[in-house]
């Protein structure tokens, strides 16, 4: 596949953002409180990985199968925190509102590139994409709620 100069230019702010997820999911998992926390922060990290790996596969000219199948498993949380703005809990909080902001703004990047390919394989790829980013959203969104931090 051959890339003209927009859908380079996507793919690297795409593949920019991705790097800005991993670096704040590794940093947000070694300051977060809750153990829970910390593994969906790492959890998260890893699969931003390989939504890099895909960028980098289009980037190259080789646009992966977008995989099939349903949707996946999202994790519960238990409530660790409850009704009172402890240190931690603020903390916690702070770490999840930030990264989902950043999830927020991965999704509506996403959106302009599947808009943008002219290729249906690389948009069915970003698209594939796009869907998981808003499920990192949501696994961010359940655990604030689990915990009281979501209003």
């Amino acid at each position: 596949m051959q890339l003209n100069q927009k859908e380079s230019s996507l793919l690297k702010e795409l593949k920019g953002q991705e790097n800005l997820c991993i670096e704040k999911y590794e940093k947000a998992s070694k300051c977060a409180v809750d153990g829970q926390l910390k593994g969906l922060f790492t959890h998260l990290a890893d699969l931003e990985r390989k939504h890099l790996d895909t960028l980098t596969q289009i980037e190259n000219g080789t646009v992966p199968a977008a995989p099939s199948g349903g949707d996946q498993t999202l994790p519960t949380f238990t409530a660790v925190y409850g009704p009172a703005e402890t240190p931690d809990k603020k903390n916690d909080c702070y770490l999840c509102t930030d990264t989902l902001a950043g999830e927020k703004h991965a999704s509506s990047l996403y959106d302009v590139g599947i808009f943008e390919f002219r290729d249906d394989n690389a948009r069915k790829a970003l698209n594939h994409i796009q869907k998981e980013e808003q499920d990192h959203g949501k696994m961010i969104y359940n655990y604030m709620s689990a915990n009281g931090m979501y209003n």
